[in-house]
């Protein structure tokens, strides 16, 4: 699924992109209405298109020849061709991946696997998740052969103590390992909670949970990577077996 397609609560991460002239008075009107303009492109018969964000979406303005009316919405040539559908992913949805790919690679998280490797896939996960621990198990194949980097972006959500497993797993002299040594143990796992969380540990975990909670995320894992295109796309739970070579690669 395309971030295009999901609610990312683009909102959070909305950086108005410059354009070059001022806004017409009708464009203006739409922006009044709590959408956000973030670039221009050339539209046919006379019309100026504009790309905007709305209510966590991309959508498309059309200023008509006369400049005092705006069209919104997607326009489609006589082919069925949606003529809106590239200018809104060059300025609207490819801007914000960019800005989500950055957010997710600071947060405080646990590699699984290959520094060097090809691709890298991030996911909230928390250590009580069965569902986090199954998508470990199903990556075992990329991440052994070097393919795949996981990027455990802890939280603690499910239950009372997840929060101090993850800080103990956050706070390990090897993260990576004591990691490791909880997911391949699954329901057998001796993972001990943290009696009290560091305030440098406990100020990455909060971190995370925002970012978890601005994505519009609330349950875990939430999985994110780029697909052949470079494109960004997620999915929310363990995945289908059929869905791993897309969000993985080729084993």
């Amino acid at each position: 699924m395309k971030v295009s397609a999901i609610t990312l609560a683009l909102g959070m991460f909305a950086t108005q992109l410059a354009v070059a002239e001022e806004l017409p008075k009708a464009v203006q009107q739409i922006e009044a209405k709590g959408a956000k303009v973030t670039g221009s492109f050339d539209a046919p018969n006379g019309l100026k298109g504009y790309a905007a964000q709305f209510q966590n979406r991309g959508v498309a303005l059309y200023l008509t020849p006369d400049g005092k009316h705006v069209l919104v919405g997607s326009l489609f040539d006589e082919q069925g061709q949606d003529l809106s559908e590239a200018p809104l992913e060059k300025l609207v949805y490819a801007p914000m991946a960019k800005q989500v790919w950055a957010k997710l690679d600071k947060t405080a998280w646990i590699a699984d696997g290959k520094a060097d490797a090809p691709r890298v896939v991030y996911l909230f996960s928390d250590p009580n998740c069965p569902y986090c621990n199954m998508f470990w198990q199903q990556a075992r194949p990329w991440v052994d052969s070097g393919k795949v980097q996981l990027r455990h972006i802890m939280v603690g959500i499910i239950r009372a103590d997840s929060p101090a497993k993850s800080a103990a797993l956050l706070a390990s002299a090897d993260p990576q390992k004591a990691l490791q040594t909880h997911e391949s143990a699954g329901k057998a796992s001796t993972l001990k909670p943290l009696a009290k969380i560091p305030a440098q540990v406990q100020a990455k975990l909060d971190a995370n949970l925002a970012l978890m909670e601005e994505l519009g995320l609330s349950a875990t894992p939430a999985i994110f990577y780029l697909d052949d295109k470079g494109q960004l796309q997620t999915q929310q739970g363990a995945p289908r077996p059929e869905m791993l070579g897309k969000i993985l690669g080729k084993r």
